[in-house]
Order: C-alpha cells, then sequence, then structure tokens
C-alpha cells in the first residue's frame, strides 16, 4: 500500500460540494503543493487550490486527517470543492500530477480494513447504507457498522476457542484420570454453542432478507390477472391491463417494500403455445426468470375448472425445485360463488381488481420467507455471511456426532477448527485475497 490514491467521492453530476478524497503517505506533499502550504492535521482550512502555474482551480475546504486517526488509518487529504464534474476532474488530475493514483472501486475501504480500522462486515455495511433502499435497511446497516454483527461473531469465536482448548488438552493429557470427553462439559458448551448459532443464524436470515429482499415471479396465462395484480401490489398502474390476451411480452419489473422486506416483482408474459415469434420470445423469457424465482405466484382464473392443473403446468408440479417455491394465487374469486381450496400447493384466494385478499397474500409472503420485521439490535447481513454461519452450524452438528456416538475427540477438534474458520471468514479474521476483491469491487470509487 505504498501508493497515494484519489478518487472524486461524491455522486457523478452537479452539485453544491464535491469532494476529491486522497489517502497515502504524498497526501502531505501533495497537500502542500495543492494549497501552497503545509495544512495543521484535523483542521479545516478555507484556502484555494492551485495548478502548476499557481493559478487557482477553485476554492473551498481542505481538511488533512494525521495517520492513524483516519478512514483509511493513512495520511487523509479531503478537498471539498464546488461540485461541478469539470472542476473535480481539473483536481483530481492535478493530485495525479502531484504523484497520486487513480483508486480503485473501494480502495479507500479496503485499506480501511486491512490497517484496522474495520473488520469486513462493518466495511460491508459501508455499502449497504449507501445502497440502502428503505429505513429499515439503512438502520440494519448503520448497526453493522456500528460493530453490532462483528459483536455476535466475535462472542461465538470466543466460546468456539475456549472449547476447543479444553478439547485438545482432553486429547493431549489421556493418562489423566478424569475422561474430559465423558465428563459433560464438552456436550454442555457444544450444545449451547449450536443453540447461539442457530438464533444467529436466524437474525442472519432476517438481515440477509431486509437488505436483499426476495424475487417474486408473477406466472400465469394470458388474462388470469398477473398485471392486475402487480397493480394492486404496487397501488399503481404500472402494467396495462386490458382484455386482449398477450398484453405482457417482456418481463416488468417492480420493487415495493412490505414491513420493511423488499420485494422484486416481475411480470411476465402468459404463458401458452403460440404461433407468434414475438410473444414465443416473451414466453421464454417469462420461463427464465421463473427458474430464478425465490417464490412464484402462478395465478389461475377462479372462474375456469381447476381439475387439470397439474397437467396443465407439468414443469413446475413434476420438478421440486419449482413445486418447492410454488404459491396459487386463485384470483377473480369476484366471478364465483365457491371458492376450491383443495388444490395442490399453498392457495391464497384474491380479486386483483376489487383489492381483496392483497394483504393475505402480503402475509403469505412474509411468512413464506420466514420474515419478522425489523428488532431492535437486528443487523444488515448478505447471502455469503449466512452461507458461512450455515457452514459453521453443519461443522459443530458433525462434531457433536462425534463425541456423543464415536467419542472421537481428534475429529471433534477438527469440527470446531472448521467452524471458527468458517465464522472467521464472516468478519475477515480468516479469508482470501480473492474474496476481498470480489467484496470490494463491487463498491462505488471513492469509498
Amino acid at each position: 500500500m505504498s501508493t497515494t490514491i484519489a478518487a472524486v467521492a461524491t455522486a457523478p453530476g452537479r452539485g453544491g460540494v464535491g469532494i476529491v478524497r486522497i489517502s497515502g503517505s504524498l497526501s502531505l506533499a501533495i497537500a502542500s503543493e495543492l494549497l501552497a502550504f503545509a495544512p495543521k492535521n484535523r483542521y479545516a482550512h478555507y484556502c484555494a487550490f492551485l495548478d502548476s502555474t499557481g493559478k487557482a482551480i477553485d476554492e473551498g475546504i481542505a481538511v488533512f486527517f494525521q495517520a492513524p486517526n483516519s478512514f483509511t488509518g493513512e495520511d487523509v487529504l479531503e478537498i471539498q470543492a464546488h461540485g461541478g464534474p469539470v472542476v473535480l476532474d481539473m483536481l483530481l488530475e492535478r493530485v495525479v500530477e502531484l504523484g497520486g493514483c487513480l483508486a480503485k472501486p473501494g480502495e479507500f475501504s479496503e485499506r480501511a480494513f486491512l490497517n484496522d480500522k474495520m473488520d469486513l462486515t462493518q466495511a460491508e455495511a459501508i455499502s449497504d447504507l449507501i445502497a440502502a433502499s428503505s429505513r429499515q435497511a439503512a438502520q440494519q446497516a448503520v448497526n453493522s457498522l456500528q460493530g453490532a454483527f462483528s459483536k455476535h461473531i466475535h462472542a461465538l469465536v470466543e466460546e468456539l476457542i475456549q472449547l476447543r482448548i479444553y478439547v485438545e488438552a482432553a486429547i493431549d493429557f489421556p493418562e489423566e484420570e478424569v475422561d474430559f470427553l465423558s465428563d459433560g462439559k464438552i456436550a454442555r458448551q457444544l450444545n449451547a454453542l449450536i443453540n447461539q448459532i442457530q438464533q444467529l443464524h436466524h437474525k442472519t436470515q432476517q438481515g440477509s432478507l431486509v437488505r436483499e429482499g426476495m424475487k417474486i415471479v408473477l406466472a400465469g396465462k394470458p388474462n388470469a390477472g398477473k398485471s392486475s395484480l402487480l397493480n394492486a401490489l404496487t397501488e399503481r398502474d404500472v402494467a396495462i391491463v386490458t382484455p386482449i390476451a398477450g398484453t405482457t411480452r417482456d418481463p416488468l419489473r417492480e420493487h415495493i417494500h412490505i414491513d420493511g422486506m423488499p420485494l422484486h416483482l416481475v411480470d411476465t408474459a402468459g404463458i401458452r403455445p403460440s404461433e407468434d415469434l414475438v410473444e414465443q420470445i416473451g414466453i421464454n423469457k417469462a420461463w427464465q426468470e421463473i427458474h430464478s424465482a425465490d417464490r412464484i405466484l402462478l395465478l389461475i382464473d377462479a372462474s375456469e375448472p381447476q381439475e387439470h392443473l397439474i397437467e396443465d403446468w407439468p414443469e413446475i408440479f413434476n420438478g421440486p425445485e419449482l413445486r418447492g417455491k410454488l404459491t396459487l394465487v386463485l384470483n377473480k374469486i369476484d366471478l364465483v360463488t365457491e371458492i376450491n381450496t383443495a388444490l395442490p400447493a399453498p392457495t391464497i384466494a384474491i380479486s386483483a381488481k376489487l383489492n381483496a385478499g392483497i394483504d393475505e397474500l402480503k402475509q403469505h409472503l412474509k411468512q413464506i420467507m420466514g420474515f419478522e420485521g425489523v428488532a431492535e439490535g437486528s443487523f444488515s447481513a448478505r447471502r455469503r455471511h449466512l452461507d458461512a454461519i450455515i457452514k459453521a452450524q453443519q461443522y459443530l452438528l458433525a462434531g457433536q456426532q462425534q463425541l456423543q456416538i464415536y467419542r472421537a475427540g481428534e475429529l471433534l477438534a477438527e469440527d470446531l477448527r472448521q467452524a471458527q474458520e468458517a465464522l472467521n471468514q464472516i468478519t475477515g479474521a480468516f479469508t482470501s485475497d480473492d474474496l476481498l476483491g470480489r467484496i470490494f469491487g463491487s463498491f462505488c470509487i471513492g469509498k
């Protein structure tokens, strides 16, 4: 990290203020040339920013943060200028002339992580806070940034370390009169760890749902009411609704929230045999969306016979993966006097036209995803966090089996080590350079 990096840290476009951020060992030298004086540490200077001839590029505020008391842990200079893109480009060019290099996406946050200013979950929370699409997601990201998630992980890792020490002692001193593997202490501690990681798994799943939401695909035959349901869920006329079959061709996407849980809604073309080339393309796209869905809402016209649903939709009902994600939405119940409740999948009865049953459908979606709302102390989480916790949980359960069935201390010790390694990947205590590259590469430039 010998290079000094620089980037425009504010969003592209015009604004009242634009910020150029500089981090690295040359920050003070660059400041001395750019400002024509050496700035004080942690002091806001109002001054001109000069080009190579001494002519002012702009004027504004410069703040210098001396290492290690900065965001990155390095010397940092922040230039607050007027927010025109031309002015900011000229300032950035001047910084590069003075020895700076253009920063890569997320490089400032990566340096903060590598310099132990924050752990990986806190660094990711910065990106999550910027990208938050709801108040709930923003609050959870702030909680993670302040260390709520990290505290859970560190506490679990510390208990794992203590248990590993005890197990290793049992292995290394077999001649002791007390059989450590049989005295019940290890079993009790292991059970407590498994319970704690199950609770953490639940919290992490909630955090992941708030951050990422779930993809809901509206599928069905033409005129089943998919576009009407999309309008009812979004409470806006976003889709064209007509009696003409095949109105929707390309997938139509909308984003809503249910009590803080994001939903990515996709309205698709009606699926039926067709000789129309354009409609065939739309139907193929519909199937692509169905296969990538977290939940499939298959709309059925309540006024039509439902005896042959499985024969009508063999691709869905005969495939366990798709069938496991299926909810049948019995639409147009305002046209019938009796509702069929004996359908071969979870069923919600609605009238999209009259807005009946929509609240019940929303509650069903929350329940099916296990979403319980945003609680006090909740935190932002990502799919990789959830995967790591599941992996650690599997290792602990395997270790429990080694202890209870086989009395195999060495194998238990290895499972505990693997569980600790999985948890350490969350905070970055143990992680690969490739993973860091993927994580920070998804950040915006200047962060």
